[in-house]
């Protein structure tokens, strides 16, 4: 059975804690490798190796940054087919899921090979009487990133190129049920002449969150995944005196206004709850129909789903994968085993669709007359499970939207642009879509949420990705003539 090392300094690396944890094949339920769950001694032979080439790093040229940054785009474009497929093999989202995830990826290695351009300082010119002003942006150090299992290729892209960019050396602890794609990604840091030491990857569990979040000689920490991990990640780093972003969970809504296309909304409602088998941070999870629209939606949604096509992702014609293992898919079916009990009505039950095979597939469900006071609806279920918020009229759904702890991102369906404006100022989530189901920014501006959903103060990638890998430093120059200096006690002022 394949071993999945660490990667540090370059090469490969096993571990010294005699500890593994199982990869498995999602689509037949096999185990398919065997991935080192690394020890506090591994983090700080990783954290080590960094330092030494983050110092060598800071003083390279924005010249030579640019070329290997470029050289990473091309090796990733070349290589899209083999990280599809390694994405497909551990997580089991279909093939076509996952190219759209490295394509993704792909657009914020492009964004960071403007790095000569996202650099640039200020300069003031004759602030005083000789005297001038620059400011530029220095690297921290080694940072480190801290990934989940749903976008095992397309997260460590938020913020690997960016760090690499700015000067930093970058440590990956990517989720152990899907490390394949981490290890590619390292294979071509290092064929696009990344220095070794500069990108490493560290396997494990809470052991390696640990040792990253507490290591003196790492400076900062980025974070996607649930909301109390993320909470944990933020008291935890910070406590130990680290710049933290940390991304948490999401409840995200889609709002259809009467007067919305209903074909265009009920396409976009089963795209955007079960793309992915639901697992995304940015999945619409409740669907909140305003007014008289509210029945016809659920039968056009429920018409769709009976069509949707659910097998292994390798299968060109399947449209949705299995779940990433047995126990999320047990943990998703339960939450629609229990809506009956709470009030609510299951219109599809996907706990009842059998497959011919042992992988940890689940059929879509979809949940109707749920209320805010449901586990259903306060739970992240992280699943193919699609709930049914009723409201009566779009302030009401405003409402609903603004009281849920999470603001990740939130969809509004309509043909009105005044009203399309209103909910985008009214509403309390970080990211919006006006008749766009899945509001994710391109790379050339920042992704976060609010609220539950980010702890911190920058989101990740694009401008914001920048300003958090490096921090500002002022230089006042003079060069006075000879013999013109002379001793004042007094507070420099401007003249």
């Amino acid at each position: 059975m394949e071993r999945i090392n660490h990667w540090i300094g370059g090469a490969l690396a096993p571990t010294d804690s005699g500890r593994s944890g199982p990869v498995f094949d999602p689509a037949t339920g096999t185990q398919q490798a065997a991935v080192d769950l690394g020890s506090v001694a591994d983090v700080g032979h990783a954290v080590a190796v960094a330092v030494l080439a983050a110092e060598a790093w800071r003083e390279s040229s924005l010249a030579q940054r640019t070329r290997v940054l470029f050289a990473m785009r091309e090796l990733v474009a070349g290589h899209a087919d083999e990280l599809a497929a390694a994405i497909t093999s551990q997580h089991g989202k279909v093939l076509s899921d996952a190219a759209g995830e490295v394509a993704r990826g792909l657009e914020c290695i492009e964004y960071a090979c403007g790095l000569g351009e996202h650099l640039k300082g200020a300069f003031s010119d004759q602030v005083s009487t000789g005297i001038d002003v620059h400011t530029v942006r220095r690297p921290l150090g080694v940072v480190a990133g801290i990934t989940p299992f749903n976008f095992p290729a397309m997260v460590p892209l938020w913020m690997c190129p960016n760090a690499i960019a700015c000067g930093n050396a970058f440590i990956l602890k990517p989720s152990e049920k899907d490390p394949g794609a981490a290890m590619i990604l390292a294979r071509l840091w290092s064929e696009a002449g990344l220095p070794d030491g500069i990108f490493n990857v560290v396997h494990g569990d809470k052991v390696v969150v640990d040792a990253l979040l507490t290591h003196p000689d790492i400076a900062a920490v980025s974070f996607v995944g649930s909301t109390p991990i993320a909470r944990y990640v933020m008291e935890t780093g910070t406590a130990h005196h680290k710049r933290v972003q940390a991304l948490g969970g999401a409840k995200n809504h889609m709002v259809v206004l009467p007067d919305a296309d209903l074909d265009l909304a009920a396409d976009a409602a089963v795209s955007a709850a079960f793309g992915s088998a639901g697992e995304r941070c940015m999945a619409v999870s409740v669907l909140v129909p305003v007014g008289d629209i509210a029945d016809d939606l659920v039968d056009a949604i429920t018409k769709r789903c009976a069509e949707l096509t659910i097998g292994p992702g390798t299968d060109s014609t399947s449209e949705m994968g299995p779940l990433v293992t047995g126990e999320h898919r047990d943990k998703v079916a339960g939450y629609v085993a229990g809506a009956p009990g709470e009030g609510a009505r299951v219109v599809i039950d996907g706990t009842e669709d059998t497959f011919d095979s042992d992988g940890f597939f689940l059929g879509v469900s979809v949940i109707d007359k749920v209320t805010p006071e449901m586990s259903c609806y306060r739970d992240e279920i992280f699943g193919p499970v699609l709930s049914v918020v009723r409201a009566p009229d779009a302030q009401a759904a405003i409402g609903l939207i603004n009281s849920n702890p999470y603001g990740n991102g939130v969809a509004l369906f309509t043909r009105d642009g005044g009203a399309a404006r209103s909910f985008a100022r009214q509403v309390t989530v970080g990211m919006v879509g006006i008749n766009v189901p899945i509001p994710v920014p391109v790379s050339t501006h920042s992704f976060g949420g609010w609220k539950a959903s980010l702890f911190g103060d920058r989101h990740i990638y694009g401008p914001e990705g920048i300003d958090f890998y490096t921090r500002s430093q002022a230089v006042t120059t003079r060069w006075p003539d000879p013999g013109t200096s002379k001793v004042d006690l007094g507070f420099p002022q401007l003249h």
